[in-house]
């Protein structure tokens, strides 16, 4: 028996890598809805090879019947329809920020804390975690039950496509423009993004923090281990998809470049791209269309008992927004539906 499935936010650039997954990976289901706003409703939609999706309005739609709805639409509607479909019996898996730190709603990473999964019938909304969070967290896992992780502190490389399609669109036309000494005044961004780099993402917060640093560490906390201390740099790339992050990790107990090498390339989700003498590493121009996060560059910290150097590059629309969306519907159609 199929399933019923609505695509929220399905004109997006992530609502349309869901609708390309759901196709990929044959997604049980026998009817998939794509919705978006009133001034999208009735635009067709590519859905994979299945054909095309006549888009319809989500304030109008009524959610009864439908059993799971896949999310992606911006945290204020997210706000305002994911308690809607809940409560019209519809299983919420939200791609947004909005339900993220809620007690009552589990925030999970597949490869990581599948078991959370347990508790969705509390409010029947499931949180996906930030792109970000996402990829460093199904590295850090098999690590965490191997050594223990203290701490982690780490530094991101993030690509425009985490912003959306007028990110985007932004650094294409910046980088036109500069070849043709044209005015490049930023619209999406706080300063220019071609050719630059910018230490924001979000907003400012009263600790000098921004928004996007504040979410690794709560969400890496809730994911993974409250216990575990975590500082984050978010960095704004002139990259269009595929983020990447430097990470160095302090572990309780002792880990060797060797033993983190073994866990890694029979870890969930991971793949292990890593021969320092000839020159093995991945670039965020390799991981994009693919499923994985890759680990590369792993070595010795040595200024503490011990501690592992990572790098860690993923396909921030697919495995870090997308994907695990989809993942998520999978296991609980898997272990609980």
């Amino acid at each position: 028996m199929g399933y019923k499935v609505a695509v929220v936010g399905a004109t997006g650039n992530v609502g349309r890598e869901i609708l390309n997954i759901l196709d990929e990976r044959d997604f049980p289901a026998d009817d998939v809805i794509a919705l978006a706003s009133r001034n999208s409703a009735g635009k067709e939609i590519s859905f994979g090879d299945r054909g095309t999706l006549k888009v319809q309005d989500l304030e109008t739609f009524d959610f009864n019947g439908v059993d799971i709805g896949l999310f992606s639409p911006g945290a204020k509607v997210s706000a305002v329809h994911a308690p809607r479909a809940a409560a019209d019996g519809c299983v919420v898996i939200d791609n947004t920020s909005y339900f993220r730190m809620d007690p009552d709603i589990p925030l999970v990473v597949p490869e990581v804390n599948p078991d959370a999964l347990a508790d969705y019938r509390e409010r029947n909304i499931i949180a996906n975690p930030n792109c970000s969070t996402i990829q460093m967290v199904v590295a850090l896992k098999p690590l965490h039950d191997f050594a223990r992780i203290k701490r982690v502190v780490v530094s991101t490389y993030q690509s425009v496509s985490g912003a959306g399609k007028a990110a985007m669109d932004e650094l294409f036309n910046q980088t036109r423009k500069l070849y043709e000494a044209d005015d490049m005044k930023p619209d999406v961004f706080q300063r220019r993004i071609a050719f630059n780099v910018i230490p924001q993402i979000d907003v400012f917060l009263d600790d000098g923090s921004t928004k996007e640093e504040a979410k690794m560490v709560k969400e890496t906390q809730k994911i993974l281990d409250p216990s575990i201390a975590v500082t984050a740099t978010c960095v704004r790339v002139p990259v269009f998809v595929g983020h990447s992050e430097s990470v160095n990790v302090e572990f309780e107990f002792p880990i060797s470049v060797e033993d983190a090498r073994e866990v890694l390339s029979e870890a969930p989700g991971v793949l292990l791209i890593d021969n320092p003498d000839e020159g093995a590493y991945v670039t965020p121009v390799e991981c994009v269309g693919d499923y994985g996060v890759f680990v590369s560059r792993i070595r010795q910290d040595p200024t503490v008992a011990y501690g592992l150097n990572l790098w860690v590059v993923s396909d921030n629309l697919r495995k870090g927004a997308a994907l695990n969306t989809v993942q998520i519907a999978e296991e609980l159609v898997a272990s609980y539906l």
